[in-house]
């Protein structure tokens, strides 16, 4: 998850520094304290950490998960199952709002859609807006979102949390629809500054999906307040963690997020960097610009072919999100 406040603990799990070494037994929960910085960080990891809690059998679904993963990733051919290798994804948008201005119009919903398509399709236009990470860029992750449904809600909530309240009917919010084989998004306020934040796969099923505030969702639709956030990129952020993505840094100083052509960060960048911002972790060069990492909506502008597979993975057959594919 995204937010927009300049002061984080983020609790954190450790399974292992090493880029090459991507074996997950089991996750253990620890406290890292990272400096704080300006600009935006993430809870969608507090969330998991919380569902981890309130659900133990959950630690023992996500080993599993990053154990297929794995193998998956060492023959991706042998676990494909989608019509002509493009998954043609649901998307229900569930509109929540307090005042007119946060009822969206379509139109910005469907500029979200398009958003999402352009990333994960790499035809986004500021892909190649540097040669850094060339070699590496994804291509085609062969994902196209399709809006099927829009529920729109008036709520007397003024500012929404990260308890999922907003998934809820009888909280003030709106019950998931089909999560099996759809993809929710949750469009409200969020208190606190919180740009977003995902469910990992593995979770509760009443809860999964993505969660975007209104101010950051579509291109343009931060009404002049969050005008670092307004290209929809918070929601192509908080998508990669519905498909199993870490972020770029591994949720620990030079960490590990599973994913072998992404190099090791010291930790998240805010604004935007240079495109050849060197590493204090082993000297390479930083891949700012990827999607996973927290700098402005213009300066992240791709995947890498390894994320790419880490994402297919959860809907191939055998696959956590196998289900979208049905």
């Amino acid at each position: 998850m995204r937010t927009k406040y300049s002061f984080i603990i983020l609790l954190l799990i450790v399974i292992g520094c090493e880029k090459t070494d991507r074996q997950v037994s089991a996750p253990k929960a620890e406290e890292l304290f990272i400096a704080a910085a300006p600009g935006k960080a993430c809870r969608t990891y507090e969330v998991f950490l919380e569902q981890l809690k309130a659900d133990p059998t959950l630690k023992d679904r996500m080993s599993e998960i990053e154990a297929f993963t794995n193998r998956f990733m060492q023959n991706p051919a042998a676990y494909r199952k989608v019509v002509n290798g493009v998954l043609e994804l649901p998307v229900v948008v569930n509109v929540l709002y307090n005042t007119p201005e946060q009822n969206i119009s379509d139109r910005q919903i469907q500029s979200q859609l398009d958003v999402l398509n352009e990333d994960f399709a790499a035809t986004n236009r500021d892909l190649f807006t540097t040669n850094t990470y060339n070699d590496v860029k994804s291509g085609d992750i062969k994902i196209r979102f399709v809006l099927t449904q829009v529920i729109r809600k008036h709520t007397t909530i003024t500012a929404f949390s990260t308890n999922n309240a907003m998934k809820y009917a009888k909280r003030g919010g709106i019950d998931a629809t089909s999560p099996e084989t759809s993809l929710n998004m949750w469009v409200c306020n969020l208190g606190g500054g919180i740009l977003g934040y995902a469910q990992f796969p593995g979770g509760n099923k009443a809860t999964d999906g993505v969660v975007i505030n209104t101010l950051a969702f579509g291109r343009g639709g931060g009404f002049g307040l969050y005008t670092d956030y307004d290209l929809g990129r918070t929601a192509t952020h908080e998508v990669g963690h519905y498909f199993n993505l870490r972020h770029i840094w591994g949720d620990r100083q030079c960490g590990n997020d599973y994913v072998d052509d992404t190099p090791l960060h010291y930790t998240y960048n805010f604004g935007c960097p240079p495109a050849n911002k060197i590493s204090t972790c082993d000297g390479g060069i930083e891949m700012t610009m990827n999607y996973m990492d927290y700098t402005d909506d213009a300066c992240m502008y791709m995947f890498t072919k390894g994320q790419a597979l880490r994402v297919q993975a959860t809907y191939a057959i055998g696959g956590p999100r196998e289900s979208l594919a049905r």
